[in-house]
């Protein structure tokens, strides 16, 4: 199962129709959504195109293939709106093997076994980081990216691989 994951949209058209053209190119199985879809939050500028509506619309197009968890700024409203479910704080996959967890990033860190996958949204910076044992991701933010590059990206999962890529399909940095 090819899985395709990105966070923080925050209600960006422009970056919600550069991620959909992303996934159809990449042609994975599901999109893997964590958190933060359409509201930008009070401490985040607004980004660019804000339309939440026009969000949901968009992602509405593939909602058969979307798995989302809750992030801080996602409410019951967003999900009146919203044409999938939004998970809970917490989500898992398994795949290929590896028992993968979701979770937006803002709550504690589940417990977790060695080899374990654990990938998070919330912080808008990209991360590939061992610790304690479980290997912790996060594709940093589609819209509203922290880092000093401002890389605006995703993680591709394939077969015990992760890749991180910009929203363009440039790699950039990979995990297994």
């Amino acid at each position: 199962m090819k899985l395709f994951i990105a966070s923080d949209i925050h209600g960006s058209a422009k970056y919600t129709r550069e991620l959909l053209a992303a996934f159809e190119r990449e042609k994975a199985d599901k999109l893997v959504l964590l958190g933060d879809i359409l509201y930008h939050g009070p401490r985040n500028p607004l980004p660019e195109e804000y339309a939440p509506a026009a969000v949901a619309a968009e992602l509405g197009k593939i909602r058969e293939k979307i798995v989302c968890v809750r992030g801080n700024c996602d409410s019951e409203v967003d999900q009146m709106v919203l044409p999938f479910p939004i998970l809970s704080d917490y989500a898992a996959i398994y795949a290929d093997g590896i028992n993968i967890y979701l979770s937006h990033g803002h709550r504690d860190t589940p417990p977790l076994s060695k080899d374990d996958v654990y990938i998070t949204g919330h912080t808008h910076v990209p991360l590939n980081s061992r610790e304690e044992g479980f290997l912790h991701l996060n594709p940093g933010s589609v819209s509203l990216p922290k880092d000093e590059k401002n890389t605006r990206g995703y993680i591709i999962c394939e077969q015990g691989l992760f890749i991180f890529k910009t929203l363009d399909g440039k790699e950039y940095d990979s995990a297994r």
